[in-house]
Order: structure tokens, then sequence, then C-alpha cells
């Protein structure tokens, strides 16, 4: 394993663990993962706790999320990332979270097809947004165990550039960032605000 591969790991085992800690990782669900500059990504192997990650916690799939090593099963999800990664050039981290507020959420505002922030300070913690007077939408898509399926939903979202993340209904979160800290940023910032939405509802997650 390279130097930068294991800077990474060590990276994502610290943020995985800060997640799990806030209640962002129940049941061994989430999933995270970064890309190499080889064109290679690391992701999280299926069905591990993400509170106690270790380095063999952590495989190498392709470009396609073809798995690299054999005998060794990544997350279910690995299309999904690799569909960002694809997408979105820039992108080279991705975190996956299923929180509370992002579950309830999620499925209260499905048939919407989004949740829309406006107003917020917060909002300026995206990538390219300078000022709480715009607005951030959070698109949300319909659920699905089939991966081929919500790729096709997720792959029209993608024609936004405003963009950096969506909500799979009664699911959670999908994220990412140029770095590891920026996906990391852009996690946080969308928690917060649907927090905020659920507080302005009277309701306490």
């Amino acid at each position: 394993m390279t130097q930068i591969a294991s800077d990474h790991i060590e990276a994502l085992i610290r943020h995985t663990a800060e997640l799990a800690r806030a209640g962002m990782t129940p049941a061994t669900s989430s999933n995270f993962s970064v890309r190499l500059p080889n064109g290679q990504c690391l992701i999280t192997v299926s069905g591990r706790d993400k509170g106690r990650l270790q380095a063999e916690d952590f495989m190498a799939v392709d470009g396609d999320g073809n798995a690299l090593e054999a005998g060794r099963k990544s997350s279910a999800e690995t299309m999904l990332h690799s569909q960002i990664y694809r997408l979105r050039p820039e992108a080279n981290a991705v975190l996956h979270t299923h929180s509370l507020a992002q579950t309830l959420l999620s499925m209260q505002y499905a048939e919407q097809g989004r949740i829309a922030f406006t107003g917020y300070e917060l909002q300026k913690a995206f990538h390219g947004v300078s000022s709480h007077e715009g607005t951030v939408t959070l698109p949300i898509v319909a659920n699905a165990q089939d991966m081929t399926v919500l790729c096709s939903a997720t792959e029209p979202l993608f024609a936004s550039n405003a963009f950096w993340g969506y909500l799979i209904a009664g699911h959670g979160l999908y994220t990412w960032g140029r770095d590891i800290d920026e996906a990391r940023r852009h996690l946080d910032a969308f928690e917060f605000l649907l927090n905020a939405e659920l507080t302005k509802q009277g309701i306490r997650a």
C-alpha cells in the first residue's frame, strides 16, 4: 500500500469514528470512499462497524466499482460511489451516512423531490456558495435495493452544477468533496441544515 493510500485510510478512519459517535452510522450502515491518483478507489468493506474501522476494513476497487482484491466484498452501494466519481471529476471523496434527520426529512419531502435551504449563513460552507441569500437545494430520490435502479434515478441530478449531495428517501445522505475534509464539511453543513429544518417544525431528532 502506498503512503498516499495509507494517509487517506487514516483520515477516513478518523472521520468515520467521529460520525459513528454522532449516531450517523447505525447498525453497520453507511459507506465511505476516496479516489486515488491512479483512478482506483478505496472503499469500506461491507458489513463493518463504522465506529471501529481499521486499515483492513477498506479495499480497492477500480473506476467501475469492481473489486481488485479477491475474496473481499465492498459496500453494496459501491456503484453509487463510482457514479459520483465518473460524473463529478472534481470529487475525490464520498461520504454516505444515515442520521435520523436525513432519514426523516428524506421521507417527508420525498414527494417534492428536494429540500431547499434559504437564508442560512451555513450555506456558505458549500464550495462555490458565497452568500446566505441564495438557495441550496438537496435533491431526493426514491430508495431501491437494486443499485442499477438507484443509479438511473440519481444520474439526471448531475446535470446541475451547484450540487454537492443528495438524499435517498428513507435511507440517508450522499455527499462528496474535492478531498476528504471538504466532503466532511459538506456533510456537516447538510446535517446542520436538516436539523434546523426539523427544529423549525418542532421535531427533535
